[in-house]
């Protein structure tokens, strides 16, 4: 049984319970399993050799999850070729194929942790009862390891943008 941890995650202050174990810095990052589309599955070797901003938010049609997707969008053009921009939620992948040709985000790979909700888990941010993925941040550097962090105590919060592409920039 995965491991549960309590009393770090709240939604409008209501708690929740988060599902895997809590990851950081120097770990190695677990592999998964997200869909592109229905049918096409990738893992964390399919970015080999890229630094990795994993964006993480509940659902793309929610305000704060919208606004952390643009920015990072606008930003991943600028960090260079050997940086990949994934943005994971629980949204099925039409969904999130809609969001972006409205939104025109181009510059992100959009993934989806519907099926199995395997990310969530590996990464210690799946909501137990909700079975979506909690809004964090995660820089991953060429060798895989995890350079940088952030799960958010209030899942309606903005994670520190700066503070993320930083860590992105140092291993530039």
């Amino acid at each position: 049984m995965a491991q549960e941890r309590t009393g770090v995650a709240t939604l409008k202050g209501n708690p929740l319970t988060l599902i895997g174990p809590e990851l950081k810095k120097g770990d190695q990052a677990p592999d998964f399993q997200l869909n592109k589309s229905l049918v096409d599955v990738v893992s964390l070797k399919d970015f080999a050799g890229k630094i990795k901003l994993v964006s993480v938010v509940p659902s793309i049609d929610t305000g704060v999850c919208d606004a952390q997707t643009r920015r990072f969008n606008e930003e991943a053009g600028k960090l260079g070729d050997n940086v990949v921009v994934l943005t994971v939620s629980a949204d099925l992948p039409f969904a999130q194929a809609r969001w972006c040709g409205a939104a025109g985000v181009e510059n992100v790979v959009m993934l989806s942790d519907y099926k199995n909700n395997n990310f969530g888990e590996a990464y210690g941010v799946l909501i137990k009862d909700l079975h979506l993925d909690f809004r964090s941040i995660f820089v991953i550097d060429s060798n895989d390891t995890i350079q940088y962090v952030e799960v958010l105590g209030e899942m309606t919060e903005h994670p520190n943008y700066e503070l993320a592409l930083e860590a992105v920039k140092a291993l530039v």
